[in-house]
């Protein structure tokens, strides 16, 4: 979904849309939706990407953590103690902003 999708999608949930070459200058609005004006539009696009990139340290801890077997393993090797050091380890390399 294109960043001008998210952001009006993010408006207005309900709103059906086609856009052109992701060119937010055309949009074409579908079965009666209402526009939504341009300025508002980039406005919220702006918001979208700043809570995307806000939240990168959970991208990055997802694929960074050991496979759900792996932990089960771990736990069952090792105990809880040592999982908690082992997931402890990706949350310190990966800390919340």
């Amino acid at each position: 979904m294109t960043d001008i999708i998210k952001a009006i999608k993010a408006i207005n949930p309900s709103a059906e849309v086609s856009i052109n070459a992701d060119d937010i200058n055309q949009i074409t609005w579908l079965n009666g939706a209402t526009p939504i004006p341009k300025a508002d539009i980039e406005a919220k696009m702006v918001e979208v990407q700043a809570e995307y990139d806000a939240k990168q340290y959970q991208r990055d801890r997802a694929t960074a953590y050991p496979s759900i077997a792996d932990q089960l393993d771990d736990i069952y090797h090792n105990g809880i103690d040592a999982w908690k050091a082992t997931i402890k380890t990706t949350k310190d390399k990966y800390p919340k902003e």
